[in-house]
């Protein structure tokens, strides 16, 4: 049986096993990939499948900017081991970030991929042909989804990833910083 849950930090290294053995070196060089790069996903919003405790598959969301001032998230990257494809797993992972990414009040969901595969999640490239992402040599791949409906009416622009807020200090080590004589 297999379980979708949250990532776990336990779950990083299996996950990146995982991307590796799918993607090889060459995620790394992708347009989408260089949004990601140095930033975390967004809060809540990366799920593994796990089988007989194996990862066997995941899915993360992004917060980017789609254009000017128009919040969106970026899927990707969806991998499923080979062992385990054609097997719904894929599609239970996208349905678990959808559903999770409208409960938290997402509007927009932005990816690179392929229609005939995302289409059957409400993605389509029917709103993104006036945004830009640095890189995508297929613009036809760009696909949006609308969490809530005109969310992506008028969107045009660079894709770009906003500023990530540096981790809050608990308020304990502030204390013990400010007391100790060598923070001074």
């Amino acid at each position: 049986m297999v379980t979708i849950r949250r990532e776990r930090t336990a779950d990083v290294a299996a996950r990146e096993a995982l991307l590796e053995a799918a993607y090889g070196p060459v995620r790394f060089s992708k347009p989408s990939e260089r949004l990601r790069t140095s930033r975390r996903p967004a809060d809540g919003l990366s799920f593994v499948a796990i089988e007989n405790r194996r990862l066997v598959g995941t899915v993360r969301l992004w917060e980017v900017a789609a254009g000017r001032n128009r919040p969106a998230l970026l899927l990707g990257p969806l991998a499923v081991h080979v062992d385990c494809r054609r097997r719904g797993i894929g599609s239970a992972l996208m349905r678990r970030a959808l559903h999770e990414a409208s409960r938290r009040d997402h509007r927009a969901i932005l990816l690179v991929g392929d229609a005939w595969y995302y289409g059957r999640f409400g993605f389509s490239a029917e709103r993104t042909g006036k945004l830009w992402l640095p890189g995508l040599d297929a613009p036809h791949r760009l696909l949006g989804c609308e969490l809530e409906a005109g969310a992506l009416d008028g969107a045009h622009g660079l894709i770009h990833a906003p500023p990530q807020p540096a981790p809050a200090i608990p308020l304990s080590a502030g204390r013990a910083r400010a007391q100790s004589p060598q923070a001074a």
